[in-house]
């Protein structure tokens, strides 16, 4: 558990009022972007469907936010994605960036208007060139949070986002990162190992046993130390 001060009740003071000067590494964030190198790839029945996106994120000052004697400096934002060929909206979010500089705590308030919420959070120093933060469904201080046809069709199980500024003063989020994979019931996965090829794997879709297609809602996962997973229901 984190080290609270027993006073819990106490505000900051003085608190200075200059939102911009003490964000620390979110100062970059800040600003009108906009960027067309975006792709997604979203689950449908017959499979992944790849699309191109363009997203305008709009990141805005807010005021100092005290909570008793923590204090948070932050930002507002929108996040607005669509296609080029489509008007309307692909993907819309908004949230908060925060950040408390006696601890160096990041946060990133996450909402979609598809019933689903996050928290994730990460720490880093003000001159930091780099943020990772994350979020974990089941947790209660940094998790997920979904609406019940979400836990059933589409279950997120954690969140991840990477971060990075570069000298010409843009900044970027990695999309093709290992943790940036969504798996559906339509996901193809390939067999290895002594299972491969059993009767027990054999279906309509692969008569070899050798293939399948995704998972949903599966009881329990685990990363091998040597790159596999084992997943049970």
């Amino acid at each position: 558990m984190a080290d609270f001060p027993d006073d819990i009740f106490t505000e900051p003071d003085p608190i200075d009022p200059d939102t911009l000067a003490n964000l620390g590494p979110l100062r970059r964030l800040a600003g009108t972007w906009e960027g067309d190198r975006g792709v997604d790839l979203n689950p449908k029945e017959d499979g992944p469907e790849r699309r191109v996106y363009r997203e305008r994120i709009v990141m805005e000052p807010i005021d100092p936010q005290p909570n008793g004697p923590q204090l948070f400096y932050g930002l507002r934002y929108h996040v607005h994605i669509n296609t080029p060929d489509e008007a309307i909206t692909f993907h819309d979010q908004v949230g908060y960036w925060l950040w408390e500089p006696a601890t160096g705590l990041v946060l990133q308030t996450i909402a979609i208007p598809r019933g689903q919420v996050a928290l994730a959070h990460g720490h880093a120093t003000a001159d930091a060139q780099k943020l990772v933060l994350s979020a974990t469904r089941g947790e209660t201080e940094y998790g997920i949070c979904s609406t019940a046809f979400l836990e059933h069709a589409f279950l997120t199980e954690s969140y991840r986002i990477e971060v990075g500024f570069h000298d010409n003063g843009s900044w970027s989020y990695v999309q093709d990162s290992a943790f940036n994979r969504r798996i559906t019931p339509n996901t193809p996965v390939v067999f290895n190992g002594p299972a491969r090829g059993s009767d027990l794997l054999r279906t309509i879709g692969d008569s070899t046993g050798a293939a399948g297609t995704g998972t949903i809602n599966n009881c329990a996962n685990g990363y091998t130390p040597w790159g596999t997973y084992l997943t049970c229901e």
